[in-house]
């Protein structure tokens, strides 16, 4: 009987999202809203299903809640910095620059959060994963100290992303 669940719905955490978002870009919630969206949800994910990497094996869903609201904070903080960076430092004293993080992370998964993390802070961009997925590189718009940069995202977010797929 589960086995036919996942058949029938493959992704179910996916199938719920695609539902609810589908009532809310509705602007109204009707029971033939619901129906409608949830028939997107089972569609959707199934037909592409072929497509999709496995699940990984471990994941701790409580610490990815811990994490995305580390990472919505520092986005926050990140766009305050940013603002002050360029609206205060003249362009001739900005400091770029490229960092290369050494990464210890080992499923695509983690890996493609993490450069999602860096990428969604304000002020820095993930712009290259190495051909064996060993280090990633990071422009950063300002900093006195790349090192410092380097570890403070191995420290903030790798360490705690390998905790999560554990």
């Amino acid at each position: 009987m589960k086995k036919a669940f996942y058949w029938l719905v493959p992704h179910p955490l996916l199938t719920l999202i695609l539902t609810v978002v589908w009532t809310l870009l509705q602007n109204q919630v009707s029971a033939g809203m619901v129906v409608f969206g949830l028939i997107l949800g089972i569609i959707i994910p199934w037909s592409t299903s072929i497509w999709w990497p496995e699940s990984p094996r471990a994941f701790h869903m409580t610490k990815m809640l811990r994490y995305s609201v580390i990472v919505l904070w520092d986005i926050l903080v990140a766009n305050v910095q940013v603002a002050w960076i360029v609206l205060t430092v003249p362009n001739d004293r900005l400091k770029p620059a490229w960092i290369v993080i050494p990464l210890e992370l080992q499923t695509p998964e983690a890996i493609t959060i993490l450069a999602g993390t860096i990428t969604l802070t304000p002020g820095t961009v993930s712009a290259d994963l190495s051909d064996e997925g060993h280090s990633l590189l990071v422009h950063v718009l300002h900093t006195d100290d790349p090192d410092a940069v380097r570890d403070e995202i191995k420290d903030r977010y790798e360490r705690r992303l390998k905790e999560i797929f554990a």
